[in-house]
């Protein structure tokens, strides 16, 4: 059964962020999608995280409705995520969404990435 936040949300999104997720909702003519947050890969450095538009809630779904936006969280990629944000940035290299993870901490990683650490 998917699961809508109810206690603080596990994760936040900034108000530029959610701007720049309804406008390309907007432009892609996505309107009933929602912005999927997931871990893509853990290494040296942590863990990696992914963004897509999705319109298939699954039942092991958290759904956190936040700033007009629904963000949809794996079971398996939640505990990863307590506590992050969602910003976006904006830089002379370029644009874009950036997760910032107050939890995330890159030393822990290194045990388990086999070496090539450091």
């Amino acid at each position: 059964m998917t699961q809508v936040a109810e206690k603080a949300d596990p994760i936040t999104i900034t108000p530029l962020a959610a701007e720049n997720v309804r406008s390309l909702l907007v432009e892609k003519g996505l309107a009933d999608h929602c912005l999927r947050i997931y871990v893509a890969g853990i290494g040296c450095s942590g863990p990696q995280y992914g963004l897509a538009l999705d319109d298939n809630p699954q039942d092991s779904d958290t759904i956190v409705e936040t700033e007009d936006i629904k963000i949809l969280i794996d079971a398996n990629s939640l505990a990863f995520l307590e506590g992050a944000s969602i910003d976006y940035v904006e830089t002379p290299q370029g644009s874009g969404f950036k997760i910032e993870n107050p939890n995330q901490v890159a030393a822990s990683a290194c045990r388990t990435c086999g070496g090539g650490c450091g």
